[in-house]
């Protein structure tokens, strides 16, 4: 079997389509577009990673963020500054480099703030709602994060709604590791057989109208 990784994102992406796994990450006949909504988190993640990171002004426009952006600099006074902090585990979960040729999981945290056995792990979101939070991001990136640097023993992990004002708490024990590998373990299964034998079925669902970038599939709705 052909060696591959995969991310958060790209296991949602393929558990939401198989097919449209196979052509945007694997075959790359199709791309995403670029919508308003990406540009402004990416432009958004970016003033906050050079605030932060290299003490850069926020660009008037983001001028908003900055009082949450300043409580998250007096949490970690005394700490070390991750920003945008590049993982990767190998196949028997071993860090590794981000771009290693061993690299089976990649991850990026935007803030990773160490201090001493404890960390702070967040992660920005520009919804305009924290109402159907998803924590699982936090949860991988997380236990990457103790693989890492395995002097951290807690990590307090949070999604910062930086638009919705905003601030969804979790907790992760370092000693509390092996069930949750467990569980994405086997959510790796499906993806792990889908490259064994090339299979990549269509899976509709509520993207398929009016969002799906391949255009080809039967289940697209602008074909109709």
């Amino acid at each position: 079997m052909k060696p591959y990784t995969w991310s958060y994102s790209s296991l949602s992406l393929f558990q939401q389509c198989p097919k449209k796994y196979y052509h945007l990450r694997v075959v790359k006949d199709h791309k995403e577009p670029e919508t308003d909504a990406l540009m402004y988190g990416k432009q958004l993640h970016e003033a906050a990673e050079f605030y932060i990171g290299k003490e850069i002004p926020l660009p008037p426009q983001f001028s908003f963020i900055k009082n949450s952006l300043d409580l998250l600099k007096a949490l970690g006074d005394g700490g070390e500054f991750l920003c945008e902090y590049r993982m990767g585990l190998t196949r028997d979960l071993e860090p590794c480099d981000f771009f290693s040729k061993d690299v089976w999981w990649r991850g990026v945290a935007d803030l990773v703030i160490v201090k001493d056995e404890k960390a702070y792990l967040v992660d920005y979101k520009t919804g305009k709602s924290s109402r159907y939070a998803d924590t699982k991001q936090l949860e991988i990136l997380s236990l990457a994060l103790f693989k890492h640097r395995p002097e951290i023993k807690l990590i307090k992990g949070g999604l910062l709604f930086l638009v919705a004002n905003d601030f969804v708490k979790v907790n992760y024990e370092g000693s509390q590791q092996a069930e949750p590998w467990v569980k994405w373990l086997n959510e790796t299964k499906q993806l792990e057989a889908a490259y064994e034998n090339d299979v990549w079925n269509p899976k509709p669902n509520f993207s398929c109208r009016q969002y799906c970038a391949v255009v080809n599939c039967i289940h697209n709705g602008k074909n109709h």
